[in-house]
C-alpha cells in the first residue's frame, strides 16, 4: 500500500468516467472527484480496480484507449494513490458479503476490501447511494448532491 490514511475506495467507474468523454458532466464530475480525492490523499484503490479499469477503457468503450495509455494512466495510479492488496481474507468476506446482502461477487469484493482495510466510503454509481454495510458507506460521487467536504 502507498499513501496516507485514505478513508475511500474509489470504484471502477469513477476511474472510467474520467477518460470517457461521451458524457461530459460525469467526465468532468469523476476528474474533480478524483483530483480532490487524491490531492487529499484520501483516496484508495485495489488490483481488483485497476484491471477493471484496464479492460474497460481498452475494450468497452466505443473509443477504448490504446493498451499503452491505459497502462500509462494505471502505473500512475499505482505509483501515487494507495493501493490495498486482494487478500484470500478479502476473498472470504466477500463470500460473506455475497450472501447476506445479495451482492454480485465483484461488488462483494470492492466492499470486502473497504471492510477489512477499514475504509468508511466506498465511492460508487454502482451500489445504493447512502446504503451503509458493515460499517461501510456507499456515496454517488454522480449524484447532484454529493459533496467531498463531508468525507
Amino acid at each position: 500500500m502507498r499513501g496516507g490514511p485514505s478513508i475511500c475506495l474509489i470504484d471502477t467507474n469513477v476511474l472510467v468516467y474520467a477518460v470517457d468523454p461521451r458524457d461530459a458532466a460525469k467526465q468532468e464530475r469523476a476528474l474533480h472527484t478524483l483530483d480532490r480525492v487524491h490531492a487529499g490523499q484520501r483516496g484508495a484503490l485495489s488490483p481488483q480496480i485497476l484491471g477493471e479499469f484496464f479492460t474497460t477503457a481498452t475494450r468497452k468503450l466505443p473509443q477504448p484507449l490504446t493498451a499503452e495509455a491505459a497502462e500509462r494512466l494505471t502505473l500512475d495510479y499505482v505509483a501515487s494513490w494507495a493501493v490495498y492488496d486482494l487478500t484470500a481474507a478479502i476473498v472470504v468476506v466477500a463470500l460473506r458479503g455475497l450472501q447476506r446482502y445479495q451482492l454480485a461477487y465483484w461488488d462483494a469484493l470492492v466492499w470486502a476490501t473497504a471492510r477489512e482495510n477499514a475504509l468508511p466510503y466506498i465511492l460508487s454509481e454502482d451500489f445504493n447511494d447512502g446504503a451503509l454495510l458493515d460499517g461501510v458507506r456507499f456515496l454517488n460521487p454522480f449524484n447532484p448532491g454529493f459533496d467531498l467536504a463531508h468525507l
